[in-house]
């Protein structure tokens, strides 16, 4: 069977843990013969490269020179209130450039026509910019699904599905308050759409609802059912490690169950929850390896002779021989440890940790720990989670989904999935490799 060749544009924003599933899929149409640009960050531009696509610098919207905490657009480890923090990244990224992305994204439409626009969820003057230029756009979430919908619990607190009528006035309550925090947003998004000729809109989300195809990247046995609109759709994961994560590495030396320690790519203000956790292991019969990602000096953390610190080692190898996982929570961490097989335990930190970590604990696949907890707390829910066998066969469980979901094909089918090209299409044979 042949797919007609086409032209990609994404628009991408470097959210750290988002970025390798984002850029897997950019990988896999490159891989399959489509030609893929992407506008994004240069703090991703090495990364654009290697997956295979022509790297396109944001130039009027914000663009990261790296990951670096000096860096971050948003600083959103000082925020000390959810409404605080709700504000900042509504003001820094969502409303406050989208012209600017608007722009960037008209701009690369002009230079090269796309088939398709996909973007990322973060990049709504991108979606703006698409829907002006008259292009079909997706968005892409790399985590559960985060709009409100009937039977979903209020993304964002980590809140269990509701029970009862008790559960459902939660929900009910939180959605409105949080619908009012969105709607500050829409009289500027509704500002840029009619000087880009676009009706207003009613809601903040029907911006992203207003895609083509809103592509879940993880498997719905992952997240929590719910009655979601029609152009949703689950696609499984990406489990691709960071293109920076490609290191050789060595389990430490010993026979103790080995235990992987996997915080952000992205500050997070996250090193003294990352020493208080090799001081945990420090105290178990267990080997730990700490991979501190590009925000942390591994020379920073204080290590005991059973815990070996590095900056990167690729784990999807190193998990292939792990006994848990430590993480603060996000979705690239979480699922490809679920995809292994292997337990967590997650201090989650903010953005969708606690929501992810809702997801783990539900299913029995870990624990949650508050990111404050204690050397001798963060102990014994490692202990617990080495010890009791339940908590393997509840991430055993949800990897078999995992897997299957991860392989399914159902990412790149849903974005070749277009009417045909204007034009002579070039007709190519598919690649080999069907993952999604």
């Amino acid at each position: 069977m042949t797919v007609v060749s086409r032209n990609y544009l994404f628009a991408l924003v470097d959210g750290g843990g988002t970025v390798p599933p984002e850029l897997g899929t950019v990988r896999r149409l490159v891989a399959r013969g489509h030609r893929v640009t992407v506008l994004a960050d240069d703090s991703m531009a090495d990364e654009v490269t290697a997956a295979g696509a022509t790297h396109r610098p944001w130039t009027e919207a914000p663009n990261r020179p790296s990951r670096r905490p000096e860096h971050d657009p948003y600083r959103d480890w000082e925020c000390k209130t959810p409404f605080q923090l709700f504000d900042l990244v509504l003001d820094k990224q969502f409303v406050g450039p989208a012209p600017a992305y608007a722009a960037d994204l008209l701009a690369a439409v002009a230079a090269d026509r796309p088939d398709l626009v996909v973007s990322s969820f973060f990049a709504v003057g991108a979606m703006v910019g698409a829907e002006a230029a008259g292009l079909p756009y997706d968005v892409l979430f790399p985590n559960p699904y985060m709009l409100p919908a009937p039977g979903m619990p209020p993304f964002g607190l980590g809140l269990q599905p509701a029970k009862g009528a008790v559960g459902r006035l939660r929900d009910r309550a939180v959605t409105r308050l949080t619908g009012r925090l969105w709607a500050k947003g829409l009289p500027r998004l509704n500002e840029l759409r009619v000087a880009h000729g676009l009706a207003p809109l009613d809601s903040f989300f029907d911006q992203i609802l207003g895609a083509r195809r809103v592509l879940v990247l993880t498997s719905a046995d992952f997240d929590f059912p719910a009655e979601l609109p029609a152009n949703v759709r689950y696609v499984g994961p990406v489990l691709d490690d960071p293109a920076w994560a490609v290191a050789p590495w060595s389990a430490p030396p010993g026979d103790d169950p080995l235990v992987l320690v996997a915080m952000s790519s992205t500050f997070q203000d996250h090193a003294g929850c990352l020493q208080r956790i090799v001081d945990a292991l420090g105290t178990l019969p267990a080997r730990g390896l700490i991979t501190t990602g590009p925000a942390v000096d591994p020379s920073d953390v204080v290590a005991p002779a059973n815990v070996t610190v590095v900056q990167a080692a690729p784990h999807s190898e190193v998990l292939r021989s792990a006994a848990a996982v430590v993480t603060h929570g996000g979705h690239g961490t979480v699922i490809r440890s679920l995809a292994a097989d292997v337990p967590l335990v997650v201090l989650h930190h903010g953005r969708d940790h606690a929501d992810n970590a809702a997801r783990v604990t539900a299913r029995g696949a870990g624990l949650a720990v508050k990111k404050s907890a204690s050397p001798a707390a963060i102990a014994t829910a490692v202990r617990r989670v080495l010890d009791d066998p339940s908590f393997r066969s509840g991430a055993s469980r949800l990897g078999r989904s995992v897997r299957r979901d991860a392989a399914s094909g159902a990412l790149t089918a849903e974005l070749e999935d277009l009417p045909e090209a204007v034009g002579q299409p070039t007709l190519i044979s598919p690649s080999s490799d069907q993952s999604s």
